[in-house]
């Protein structure tokens, strides 16, 4: 499972070093609105919304941010929530499998635009559910690995409930079930631990191995999608080695 955390932090490192920072918090913004839509505006009683609080906080999107985008998911703001949550699904070249998860306030909109970059990029977007069977939504949490024992560490975070933990440079990675994603990050946050996210994502239950040319074709229409202010989350069922991944970074 290495790989997907690998490419989301060299996503999250470009975010953070270039224009694309706006683009970042644009997508923080819409997670807050729908989470307190459809949870309402206490962190206490909303595991949605307390996630998205903290990552947005992880990305320094200011606090009076946050509080207007609550405020308007609970219809208290001067402009009610519109956004509405969907999903695309499809193919890339060399017959790569993607989800693409959005959110929107003009799903018509949406649907241009994702379907034009499949098609400009030599994919073809497809059905809904014609690619979603093959992927597992699984919780991912990112911890700073600096100053911890490895092996102690993944003890504890057995402990609280972690189905498997990798180590990638500067963090630690744990992923949990589903249902288990808040609660897993609550009992390493009660012990200490500094998270650095905590979300939702979906794991290819088997990956393709493609070539490089393939690989960077996929990789650039993976950045074209992820440009897409509608788009919060782009998984693929492309193995992200390390060959895949030294491509990743030099785009």
């Amino acid at each position: 499972m290495a790989g997907h955390s690998k490419w989301a932090n060299i996503r999250h490192k470009k975010a953070k070093e270039d224009a694309k920072r706006a683009k970042v918090f644009t997508k923080h913004i819409k997670e807050l609105t729908v989470a307190a839509r459809e949870g309402g505006g206490d962190p206490e009683g909303n595991p949605r919304l307390s996630l998205a609080i903290d990552n947005a906080k992880a990305d320094n999107v200011p606090k009076d941010n946050i509080e207007r985008a609550i405020k308007r998911g609970t219809g208290e703001g001067d402009d009610a929530a519109t956004y509405e949550e969907t999903t695309f699904e499809g193919y890339g070249p060399g017959g790569i499998a993607y989800f693409i998860e959005v959110t929107t306030d003009n799903n018509n909109r949406s649907v241009s635009e994702i379907r034009h970059i499949f098609t400009k990029h030599g994919g073809n977007m497809g059905t809904n559910g014609s690619v979603g069977y093959m992927f597992e939504q699984k919780g991912m949490i990112q911890i700073p690995a600096e100053n911890l024992n490895d092996e102690e560490f993944m003890l504890e975070a057995i402990d609280a409930g972690a189905e498997d933990v990798d180590t990638e440079e500067d963090f630690f990675v744990i992923y949990t079930s589903r249902k288990d994603l808040f609660d897993v990050r609550t009992n390493l946050e009660q012990a200490g631990y500094d998270i650095d996210s905590a979300k939702l994502i979906r794991e290819a239950t088997t990956e393709t191995k493609v070539d490089a040319n393939v690989a960077l074709s996929n990789l650039r229409m993976m950045e074209k999608f992820e440009d897409n202010d509608d788009v919060n989350e782009v998984f693929t069922n492309m193995m992200m080695d390390e060959e895949t991944l030294a491509l990743a970074e030099d785009l």
